[in-house]
């Protein structure tokens, strides 16, 4: 069988390999000195980048530095560059090419919306990240109080929901063996760098899809006659990533 492949041209070979994925094609490169010449070629790196990595490339705050698609692959996968003055980092999920993006604090609203259509990836399903840690808190057991958070894809022209898309969030910084049987709810994880992360919902983009994503976290507070008070010491940011395979 390799017989009949070291008769192909690289460019064939290329061209076989930009229909499998990213992972993949690296795995490849080390069958035959011919597959390893196709697997680093710029046309093959360029069909696993997305159609418009080059305006992300002129939207950087600082140059992104590469000699080869191959290598702004890997770039934008490890180093996601900070666009648009700082107001969005934008990168790539490794194994399938498929942005993925962290809004900072300062970007964030009680209602927070993105367009769709410039900044996320067709055919994929997301699911949106709190990063936060927890201030001190004035009530013992506040932390396990829940907080309703909703996601939704908003159609152009939508002007209702047709069904309920919250779910319940605890904002914790309780370790998860300490938590109360019978809580119904999504509990957050501790992230490598210290932060506090936790899942918001999920949504899907369909290919052609005009609109926007709007994602709402509930709050809770406390009034002078002792009500119930939830104070994030930091936000880090929002953090939207693929769910691989979808559920």
């Amino acid at each position: 069988m390799m017989d009949n492949f070291s008769k192909l041209p690289e460019e064939c070979i290329s061209q076989i390999l930009s229909m499998t994925s990213p992972r993949d094609a690296c795995r490849l490169s080390a069958i035959s000195s011919l597959f390893n010449a196709a697997a680093i070629s710029d046309s093959l790196w360029e069909s696993f980048l997305p159609s418009d990595y080059r305006e992300i490339v002129s939207r950087s705050v600082s140059p992104v530095v590469f000699s080869t698609k191959k290598q702004l692959y890997f770039s934008l996968c490890e180093s996601p560059p900070l666009l648009d003055g700082g107001r969005l980092s934008l990168g790539l999920d490794r194994e399938s090419g498929k942005k993925c993006f962290i809004i900072p604090a300062r970007e964030l609203k009680n209602a927070w919306k993105e367009d769709s259509r410039n900044t996320l990836s067709a055919n994929t399903t997301y699911a949106p990240y709190l990063i936060f840690k927890i201030a001190n808190q004035r009530h013992s057991g506040l932390e396990l109080l829940p907080v309703k958070a909703s996601v939704r894809l908003v159609q152009a022209g939508e002007d209702e929901y047709e069904d309920d898309k919250s779910s319940t969030v605890f904002l914790t910084s309780q370790p998860l063996e300490s938590w109360r049987r019978g809580e119904n709810g999504r509990l957050p994880q501790i992230r490598r760098d210290g932060w506090m992360e936790i899942e918001l919902g999920e949504f899907y983009t369909d290919e052609g899809d005009d609109g926007w994503v709007e994602i709402e976290l509930g709050e809770l507070y406390i009034d002078e006659d002792g009500g119930v008070e939830m104070r994030l010491r930091e936000v880090s940011g929002l953090e939207t990533r693929l769910i691989v395979g979808g559920r």
